[in-house]
């Protein structure tokens, strides 16, 4: 029983963070587009370095976030239904081709159980068109601390474990900077529709 209390208090915690994001950007938003089901910053913010690897092993920074706009979610493979829907509504907008030129990034939360390997396979299960990035703790928290992105690991009987994360989606601007935040629930011709007037501004 206060497991499960633990659970539920986790789980209200991360609804109450990802609430609080959601009021504090909507009461910023002052300029840039005005989105439907998302909020523009009033001004862009530059993503801090951070150093993660991609599927291939490949090195890649806040660099790499540059040149193309960017939809950043973060989840693990493990994850039984928000990140699989998150992931085929990204599929779905990047196969659109107006915003083909959009980058999709998929950054897991649970370096333990997902490596290169693994995340390379979980991408491809979604046709790909993803860059899957991992990093042990140490690397990771700095990206999730500076987008504002959460996660709770839970132990359980017999050594496993719970991974509980926040589900928003965040646009990196062509320049790298973090532009917009979505969080669910989604609806795909909205966040179409937002995600266009994003890409096309100047």
């Amino acid at each position: 029983m206060a497991k499960n209390r633990s659970a539920v208090y986790v789980g209200l915690l991360i609804v109450a963070a990802a609430l609080a994001g959601y009021i504090v950007a909507r009461s910023l938003q002052t300029g840039g587009p005005q989105l439907t089901s998302g909020t523009a910053l009033p001004e862009a913010r530059q993503v801090a370095a951070f150093r993660l690897t991609d599927q291939d092993g490949v090195a890649f920074d806040n660099l790499k976030l540059t040149g193309n706009p960017s939809v950043v979610f973060f989840g693990f493979t493990h994850c039984p239904d928000v990140c699989p829907t998150t992931l085929a509504l990204m599929t779905q907008l990047h196969r659109d081709p107006a915003l083909r030129e959009l980058r999709m990034v998929f950054v897991t939360v649970d370096p333990a159980r997902d490596d290169a390997l693994t995340l390379r396979h979980y991408v491809e299960a979604f046709g790909g068109g993803f860059t899957a990035l991992r990093g042990e703790d140490a690397a990771l928290d700095p990206l999730l601390k500076d987008l504002g992105a959460v996660r709770s690991v839970t132990p359980l009987a017999g050594g496993d474990y719970a991974v509980d994360h926040s589900a928003t989606l965040y646009f990196i601007n062509r320049k790298g900077a973090l532009s917009a935040v979505f969080t669910p629930p989604f609806d795909h011709a909205r966040l179409r529709s937002d995600l266009l007037a994003l890409v096309n501004a100047k």
